[in-house]
C-alpha cells in the first residue's frame, strides 16, 4: 500500500491537536484504481450532538456541499438504507454520482456504510466519533473514511483529487452545522 499523507492546512496529522477549523486529509493507494481517503476534524461539540447531525440522514443534503440528495429507502431486512446523489463540476463538465448505501450504527462511536448499488465498482467507509476536550469544553474528533473504486470510465486521479476536496468541505460543513443548530 502506498500512502500519500497530506493535510490541507498546516501539515498537522490527525493524531495531533487540530485547530477546530482544520481538516487533515490522508490518501492511501490500495491498488491502481482503488483509494482510501480519510478526513479528520475536531468539532467543539459533544459526540451526541455530532451524532444527531450525522444520523439526520434526510437533512444532510441541506448543508453538505455537492450533496444533491440524501433519502432513506426501505431496507429489505429492516436496516438503514440510504440513497445519496453527489454533484460536482470536473474539467468543465457536470458530474453526478449515485450510491445506495446500507448503514450500520454503533452509537455513539461508529457509522459504517457499504454500497449495494451505484455508480462505482465499490464504495464503502465509516464515520468515527471520539470524545475529546478542547480546553474546558467537550468536543468530538470526527473522522470520515471512504474506500472508493471507480468504474473504468472515471479517471482515478481526478476522482481522488475531487473527493479529497469534498471531504474537507463536508467536514467543515458538519462543524458549522454543529455550531448553528440547537438539538
Amino acid at each position: 500500500m502506498v500512502t500519500d499523507s497530506s493535510t490541507l492546512s498546516n501539515n498537522i496529522s490527525p493524531q495531533e491537536n487540530l485547530d477546530t477549523s482544520e481538516v487533515a486529509i490522508q490518501v492511501d493507494k490500495l491498488s491502481d484504481r482503488q483509494r482510501q481517503i480519510s478526513a479528520t476534524i475536531q468539532i467543539p461539540q459533544p459526540v451526541e450532538k455530532v451524532w444527531q447531525i450525522l444520523t439526520d440522514y434526510e437533512s444532510l443534503a441541506d448543508f453538505i456541499p455537492n450533496l444533491a440528495k440524501s433519502s432513506l429507502l426501505e431496507h429489505p431486512r429492516g436496516g438503514i438504507r440510504l440513497e445519496q446523489v453527489g454533484k460536482a463540476s470536473l474539467l468543465n463538465f457536470k458530474f453526478c454520482a449515485r450510491v445506495v448505501l446500507d448503514l450500520e450504527e454503533s452509537f455513539p462511536k461508529l457509522i459504517q456504510f457499504n454500497m449495494v448499488e451505484g455508480d462505482f465498482k465499490g464504495f464503502s467507509g465509516f464515520w468515527c466519533l471520539e470524545p475529546c476536550f478542547l480546553g474546558q469544553q467537550q468536543g468530538t474528533i470526527l473522522c470520515y473514511t471512504i474506500q472508493v473504486w471507480p468504474k473504468l470510465t472515471m479517471p482515478i486521479s481526478i476522482i481522488e483529487h475531487r473527493l479529497s476536496q469534498d471531504l474537507q468541505a463536508n467536514l467543515l460543513a458538519i462543524r458549522q452545522r454543529s455550531l448553528e443548530t440547537i438539538l
